[in-house]
């Protein structure tokens, strides 16, 4: 699942079981429902189907990660020169800047795990929110064990 090379707090494979079963309740913002295929993982996540339409059946890769640095972040700043430390969480769709995990996925947020439910031992759930856009995850604490709550987030999509 994650290393300590890489930002990556989870990544996995889901299949989207459901969207919308509720109800659509904003023009652009869907809500889908899916399963991992390797952690047996739930998801709930709200996004845009504008910019990323999805259908129920498909499956994507998900991942979660502390930062787009492509690279492990160092503790400290330790190692790190000044102009990679002044542009180190820039991110410009002019392609300026230093290029990182968003230029190998196709829908990427940014946000912050603001809940996180013990629920049983074993099982638990982790909530962040992307502006508004609200994600879900539960499963078993041992493949959540880097999310922590109050840090911030992206989640990274790709089909």
């Amino acid at each position: 699942m994650t290393t300590n090379a890489s930002n990556i707090v989870f990544d996995d494979i889901f299949t989207i079981s459901a969207i919308d079963k509720e109800g659509k309740k904003f023009d652009r913002v869907s809500r889908l429902y899916a399963h991992s295929k390797n952690y047996d993982m739930d998801l709930t996540l709200d996004y845009n189907v504008e910019l990323y339409p999805l259908h129920e059946g498909q499956s994507f890769a998900l991942a979660l990660a502390s930062s787009l640095a492509k690279g492990p972040t160092a503790a400290g700043g330790v190692g790190i020169t000044e102009e990679e430390d002044k542009d180190r969480d820039v991110w410009r769709p002019d392609g300026k800047g230093r290029r990182g995990l968003e230029e190998d996925y196709e829908y990427v947020m940014y946000g912050k795990v603001y809940r996180f439910d013990g629920g049983t031992a074993e099982i638990v759930t982790a909530y962040a929110s992307f502006g508004g856009l609200l994600l879900s995850l539960t499963g078993s604490f041992r493949h959540m064990t880097s999310i922590v709550l109050g840090d911030p987030v992206y989640i990274l999509l790709r089909k």
